[in-house]
């Protein structure tokens, strides 16, 4: 029990010490590890990852990538710009590292290339982390990165299994027969309701028949969580399921960052070769930026995909620790996730403010015609345009509409645009940060705009951009957050509401008004 609180404790401080900073909490979780390892032995704590800790993080990856399967769809994995994008990458960094490995570091060519492998793949953990803080995970460009990650996972599975000598038996075919499993798991989930039994169900389908089960039949559990949470993406309470687990998976990671840290202390040999790695690390991002640019991506999307996907990936550290040639430099290769997190976290949170200021160098390289997925959007003869089609948007949408004006909805989903356009509403796909967007719509029409999307960078950019464009008319955003505010006003909002306050004297005027009759 010591050593818990001492973990929790000097977690909960490092992770509060970053704020100040605009840093993420994971990179205080990392400092924490290192903390840990660094002086707990001196208070009789363990200085090495304990079973307790290692199983935590093994939890919060299953049910990391089981609610990134449930806002996943099948088909995006197959896509021209995730499949060859990942092969490519994973080619080219293999033949870029591996020499630098040779000369550097490693004793011979095996190693080299065992090093050139684990620092191929990029982090599945920090960029879902990442994009899911940022509600990105359902854009064009956070779809694009997530589906390389999962291509790169399996990659990685590949050449462990051929390292190893631990090839997936016969059994592992019955991969292929995991659909069959889909009107069973939608049963369970409709029979779940809405309580603790939909939490233990997720946590069942992740860690229990996803991560075990998979195990059973000779593949790694994250394919099996990953799996499970592909097969319920198109379930309507997908969402819902994912939020249920919310908490558990973020308690759960905490362990995760903290075994990172703790994964050993470096010796000079280990800071040298981190500090190579990380000065290396950008070669990671640009080339995929160029990768993704030649499967007619644009410039925006391959340069977020590619800051999502620029850090070394803790899959690295699996596929060493499970290949005996390369358990020398496990710690070492730990250190040089690490320092790529502590990079890698900062620029992402800044990543649409960066590209807007390297935008147009970064836009040189486009090639002119755009992706299916990126065309210009036509809003036809809509007078009221709301950014962001979830349940706050969806009921903007239909009250606008029973007030006889014309709504047009906005979300960068392209598939939850879609299901809407199923269901008879105008909406199309577009993204309130990307430029593209801004630069090929027409906003002669639109005589009021509703920003009803989660994310506060999202609606800053689309308020200042609707001004910088000339529109004058009303701007009226809902807030999830009282500090946020002042912010979306001071971009160009004119009334911006608190969502939940609102909510609550929606409820209040109501009851007033059942009230008023009995009175009379």
């Amino acid at each position: 029990m010591v050593f818990e609180v001492f973990a929790i404790t000097s977690a909960f401080l490092c992770g509060l010490a970053v704020r100040p900073f605009g840093l993420p909490p994971l990179v205080g979780f990392l400092a924490a590890g290192f903390l840990i390892n660094a002086i707990g032995p001196r208070f009789g704590m363990p200085q090495e990852t304990g079973p307790i800790l290692v199983y935590l993080a093994d939890l919060g990856v299953l049910l990391l990538l089981f609610t990134v399967g449930l806002k996943l769809k099948l088909r995006q994995i197959g896509e021209p710009q995730v499949v060859g994008g990942a092969l490519l990458h994973f080619a080219l960094s293999v033949a870029v590292f591996t020499p630098i490995a040779r000369f550097l570091f490693a004793p011979d060519w095996t190693a080299a290339v065992l090093i050139g492998i684990a620092v191929a793949f990029s982090s599945t953990v920090l960029a879902a982390k990442m994009l899911e803080a940022k509600r990105e995970l359902g854009s064009f460009h956070g779809r694009t990165a997530i589906g390389i990650l999962i291509v790169q996972d399996i990659i990685a599975l590949v050449v462990l299994a051929g390292f190893s000598g631990k090839v997936p038996g016969p059994w592992a075919l019955l991969i292929f027969a995991t659909p069959l499993l889909r009107p069973l798991l939608y049963k369970l989930i409709d029979w779940a309701g809405h309580d603790e039994v939909l939490v233990l169900t997720g946590m069942a389908l992740a860690l229990v028949l996803g991560g075990v089960g998979f195990e059973m039949i000779g593949l790694k559990g994250e394919i099996g969580a990953l799996v499970m949470g592909l097969l319920l993406s198109n379930h309507p309470r997908a969402g819902e399921l994912s939020e249920s687990l919310w908490a558990l998976k973020e308690v759960f990671l905490v362990g995760f960052f903290l075994s990172i840290g703790m994964s050993g202390l470096p010796d000079m040999d280990a800071l040298i070769f981190a500090v190579i790695m990380g000065v290396l690390l950008p070669l990671k991002g640009i080339a995929f930026f160029f990768l993704l640019i030649a499967f007619n991506i644009s410039a925006r999307t391959a340069f977020l995909s590619s800051l999502s996907l620029t850090a070394y990936s803790e899959f690295g550290l699996i596929v060493a620790a499970g290949i005996p040639a390369a358990n020398p430099y496990l710690v070492p290769l730990a250190i040089a996730v690490s320092v790529s997190f502590l990079v890698a976290a900062p620029l992402n949170r800044l990543a649409h403010p960066l590209f807007e200021r390297f935008e147009t160098p970064l836009k040189r390289w486009e090639r002119k015609m755009p992706h299916r997925d990126e065309q210009p959007t036509d809003l036809g003869d809509a007078e009221v345009l709301i950014f962001g089609m979830g349940r706050t948007g969806t009921a903007a949408y239909e009250s606008v509409q029973n007030e006889g004006l014309r709504p047009v909805g906005l979300d960068a989903d392209t598939y939850k645009a879609k299901a809407h356009a199923e269901a008879g509403r105008h909406v199309v796909f577009a993204d309130a940060e990307d430029s593209n967007f801004w630069s090929g719509v027409t906003l002669s029409g639109i005589r009021a705009v509703i920003l009803a999307m989660d994310d506060l960078e999202a609606k800053l950019i689309a308020a200042r951009t609707l001004r910088r464009k000339g529109f004058t008319g009303p701007i009226v955003s809902h807030a999830l957050f009282e500090e946020h505010v002042a912010l979306i006003s001071e971009a160009g909002a004119d009334e911006t509401y608190l969502t939940m306050r609102e909510a609550g004297r929606s409820l209040a005027d109501r009851a007033v008004e059942v009230l008023r009759p009995e009175e009379a």
